[in-house]
């Protein structure tokens, strides 16, 4: 074979093996804040509720109500959730060296690990074994001893909280082999056209191990910044839980109003009353007139140097408000089907059958902006980037190995 053939053998193959290289959308920031946000994580093997927790640096209720799981089980943290499962993981997202990651996870090396299976097992592809590397300076990246203690840096985004002007949660979604961009609209409840502009994307073509950002509708909140909670947003379906695990909030069905409650956790709390009230924080009074019904309720305001801050309201509405409506809650997960596998968290079976039966705790579509699929986006929240670009997006969809054959194809029939 001419060494020209083969310098341009070597050259494309090289190029093939770029195109594959999985994207990420990056976030530049240049201050010291931060926000919360989730990663979209797929078990690696069964793992306790309090494991994954410690896999993460979370507290381990919080990933059980950011999945709308029922914290009232008993010993519900040392439950064992089964492998393959979808979880979404509650993080600090914070500006680190001008972009937006989560650097609050550390992992501890075990025999037989290797940069890549921490990548792509423990971490299902939520970082890459050269940012491992990176981040912790390793030189030589076949030697790794046990015991060693790595930073783990995960993506994550904020986007001023925003998605099209409205409350949202980022979850940073790694692509499996069955998506499309289509499909992971559909199942988000938003738009190509959103994911489009979130993403900075010119096409609609994703492939395994892309990571993106997933705008979800959320209830947010005011409290004061001297609050250990301040910032506290919740996305839509799901709970939190906050102030030393006494209060538990959850945002939706049906509007993006924030509802506060005594969880069912809450053993030694400061008090939950309003003040100059009987009532007690989620408590809600009605009461009917000519001019339309006083409501009357007792919410949550933060929690400030260990107390629970209750805030009470008074207003006149056109009609009294109906019971407390409740995102559904499903039983700690033991088992996992194909639709849990692959959806954004254990899905509740409407019709209450099995053990994942939806139940209530104890004690909405984002509109499109406007830009065309398949092409450039219009706009993209303020400092969106993104490696993506239509061709190189376009062209990976082939195998590489295809793609190799019909170039030596061409080469020869020329030669």
């Amino acid at each position: 074979m001419p060494k020209t053939l083969l310098y341009l053998l070597l050259l494309f193959s090289n190029a093939a093996m770029v195109l594959v290289t999985p994207k990420s959308t990056i976030e530049p920031c240049s201050n010291s804040d931060s926000c919360s946000a989730l990663l979209g994580y797929t078990l690696y093997t069964d793992l306790k509720v309090s494991e994954v927790g410690s896999l993460f640096n979370v507290d381990p209720v919080s990933i059980l109500t950011a999945n709308a799981i029922d914290i009232s089980y008993p010993d519900v943290e040392n439950h064992i959730l089964p492998s393959q499962l979808f979880l979404r993981i509650p993080v600090t997202c914070a500006c680190v060296d001008g972009i937006r990651k989560s650097v609050s996870t550390h992992y501890k090396t075990r025999p037989s690990d290797t940069l890549t299976s921490i990548s792509n097992q423990v971490y299902a592809g939520l970082v890459s074994a050269d940012q491992l590397r990176e981040a912790n300076d390793i030189q030589d990246p076949d030697v790794l001893d046990v015991g060693v203690n790595l930073l783990v840096p995960l993506p994550c985004t904020c986007f001023n909280g925003t998605d099209n002007s409205l409350p949202a949660v980022y979850l940073s979604y790694v692509v499996k082999d069955v998506d499309t961009l289509a499909g992971i609209a559909a199942r988000y409840r938003t738009t190509l056209t959103d994911l489009m502009n979130v993403n900075a994307m010119g096409s609609t073509a994703v492939k395994a191990g892309d990571i993106l950002a997933v705008p979800l509708p959320a209830c947010a909140t005011n409290f004061p910044r001297y609050a250990l909670d301040h910032g506290l947003i919740v996305p839509n379906g799901s709970y939190a839980i906050t102030a030393s695990h006494c209060v538990q909030c959850s945002c939706g069905p049906g509007n993006l109003n924030l509802y506060c409650m005594p969880a069912s956790l809450a053993v030694s709390c400061s008090s939950m009353q309003c003040k100059n009230s009987n009532l007690m924080l989620g408590n809600v009074t009605t009461q009917r007139s000519s001019a339309g019904c006083n409501v009357t309720s007792c919410s949550y305001g933060g929690f400030v140097n260990g107390t629970i801050v209750t805030m009470l309201s008074t207003s006149l509405q056109p009609r009294c408000p109906g019971p407390q409506q409740f995102p559904p809650l499903i039983a700690p997960p033991s088992s996992v089907t194909r639709d849990s596998t692959f959806a954004p968290s254990p899905a509740p079976q409407s019709d209450g059958a099995g053990p994942a039966a939806a139940t209530t705790p104890k004690s909405s579509v984002v509109p499109s902006s406007g830009s065309i699929p398949g092409l450039p986006p219009a706009s993209g929240p303020s400092g969106s980037v993104s490696s993506a670009c239509s061709l190189t997006n376009s062209l990976s969809t082939f195998p590489p190995a295809f793609m190799l054959y019909l170039f030596v194809k061409f080469i020869v029939s020329i030669s």
